[in-house]
């Protein structure tokens, strides 16, 4: 979570939305998420091409399976027999869901009349978590801001599906279709908004919101906007129903235990280094040092 740490870092001072994001533009740490995020992106868009936004989605969750031993072997911290298990619960409700679920693709774009309802619906609600967290503080607005960022993210995501079909048509087509600058718009807001929710309270508040949060949008939009559809019928659909429920608890509580162990390393690694308590603040500095004897006489 390389934009995490720089939204806490980045300065000392409250800022707005918009200017939050302008000084992460200039921090380098941002910009290494940022490429890593653009790489998914591009993933993403391949995936979009051959899948419905429902499969994507449901199988980009699975990215915790691996986000976890890898930042446990960074962090050098085993994983808990806690998240082991919750990481074999998601890994079968997503195998049932995509199984039973058969979710299929329909439409590549949706019509401006489509999208229209779409604004009208999502729009207002934005705002009003936005306002909302000028309100709340802390961990509530955390979530009031997650909760945008990820409904940008799935707008992105339904968006990105367009974008894909339209490229077959070529540079000129891609710049006449206005997917492209709703696709532009929607990036940004998320991006903004991602950074002040993880500026605005606890990890363990906005991590899980946007990782549940997202899918569930963008299916959604799948669904309603684009005309996707599933396969299962009769006693498949309570199968559907319990699998899409367990998915969602199993993500939210890996995403948890992931946010909380990030907050516990961040946390360790600012503790005191000295005991004595006339140097109780003095924290280690993150560059390489040597120390160096004094002379007798100093």
């Amino acid at each position: 979570m390389v934009r995490q740490r720089s939204a806490q870092e980045v300065t000392d001072e409250e800022v707005g939305h918009v200017e939050l994001l302008r000084m992460s533009l200039r921090d380098a740490k941002w910009w290494l998420g940022a490429v890593a995020a653009v790489a998914s992106a591009a993933l993403q868009a391949v995936a979009l091409a051959l899948g419905s936004v429902v499969l994507v989605q449901a199988l980009q969750v699975t990215a915790l399976l691996f986000a976890l031993p890898v930042y446990a072997y960074l962090t050098k911290q085993a994983l808990t027999r806690r998240e082991w298990l919750w990481a074999v619960v998601l890994a079968g409700a997503v195998a049932v869901f995509v199984v039973v679920g058969d979710p299929d693709a329909a439409y590549q774009r949706a019509s401006l009349v489509t999208w229209a309802v779409v604004a009208v619906v999502i729009g207002p609600a934005m705002v009003l978590c936005v306002l909302a967290a000028r309100i709340w503080s802390g961990s509530v607005a955390a979530v009031l801001l997650a909760v945008v960022s990820a409904s940008a993210w799935a707008l992105f995501a339904v968006l990105t599906k367009g974008i894909v079909d339209v490229l077959d048509g070529g540079l000129l087509a891609l710049l006449r279709s206005p997917e492209l600058y709703a696709w532009l718009l929607v990036a940004a807001i998320g991006t903004m908004f991602q950074q002040s929710a993880f500026r605005a309270g606890a990890l363990t508040a906005s991590l899980p919101t946007m990782t549940v949060a997202e899918p569930v949008v963008a299916s959604l939009l799948g669904v309603t906007v684009l005309g996707e559809s599933f396969g299962a019928d009769g006693t498949g659909v309570l199968v559907l129903v319990a699998s899409v429920a367990v998915v969602l608890v199993a993500t939210a509580a890996l995403a948890r235990g992931e946010a909380a162990t990030m907050a516990a390393s961040e946390e360790a690694a600012a503790e005191p280094v000295f005991g004595a308590e006339d140097v109780s603040t003095v924290r280690l500095p993150r560059e390489r040092f040597v120390l160096v004897p004094l002379p007798a006489d100093a």
